[in-house]
């Protein structure tokens, strides 16, 4: 597998795990009238101003082979957790956090109280409120998660680089394999991976763009009344 291969492998496991464990941390974090969950909030927020090396070096020491996660990982599956791919997601889901959170917080937020509050007359509970009324109407929200997971971890290299190593075909990822190149002085090859990184993450925020100002409803209304 090459290393382009291995990041949008590693990108799109985070990706689904974000969507998986980050809905209901945003659906409590929207909707809870609880004073201290501005702790919550900080917690989740904090991999945006911590330093890779910092959150990596911590998340190296917890999966070694005398960590907790370490620990634990080898009493399950009988081998080690740091410089694995597992060890790659479990990380970098911790670095994405708040790209895969504050997208889903802010569209559950957006959703009038009103059509809640109609849902609860109706005698439509919590969990199908949530399926009927605030998860369709938080669509934006949702893909914007999923794409700004994906694309955040698609460029990781701090974190990546700590927790997982240079590893051929197991941990290195693009963003490693840019950084050997040039080590190497091979300049050619190095753009070439680079720029094809550059179109993509243009391509992602065209997309989270599109979907936040739903450019194709003109489109789509003009297409379904045919």
């Amino acid at each position: 597998m090459n290393s382009l291969e291995l990041s949008f492998e590693l990108a799109a496991c985070v990706a689904g795990i974000l969507l998986l464990i980050g809905t209901p941390v945003a659906y409590w974090l929207a909707y809870s009238r609880w004073r201290g969950k501005f702790l919550l909030e900080s917690i989740v927020a904090l991999p945006l101003v911590l330093p890779p090396t910092v959150l990596g070096f911590y998340a190296l020491l917890a999966m070694g082979p005398r960590g907790p996660l370490g620990k634990l990982w080898m009493a399950l599956f009988g081998h080690g957790l740091a410089f694995t791919f597992s060890g790659l997601v479990l990380a970098s889901v911790v670095y994405s956090f708040p790209f895969g959170v504050q997208p889903l917080i802010a569209s559950f937020e957006a959703v009038d109280r009103k059509l809640l509050e109609a849902s609860a007359v109706l005698g439509s509970g919590k969990w199908e409120t949530f399926l009927r009324v605030i998860l369709p109407l938080s669509l934006p929200g949702v893909v914007t998660a999923a794409v700004l997971s994906f694309a955040h971890t698609l460029g990781e290299f701090g974190v990546v680089l700590m927790v997982g190593g240079d590893l051929t075909g197991v941990t290195r990822t693009a963003s490693i394999d840019i950084y050997d190149r040039v080590e190497t002085l091979e300049y050619g090859q190095a753009n070439h991976l680079a720029l094809l990184l550059l179109a993509i993450a243009f391509a992602v925020l065209c997309l989270v763009y599109a979907v936040n100002r739903r450019v194709w409803t003109p489109a789509w209304t003009r297409w379904t009344a045919k």
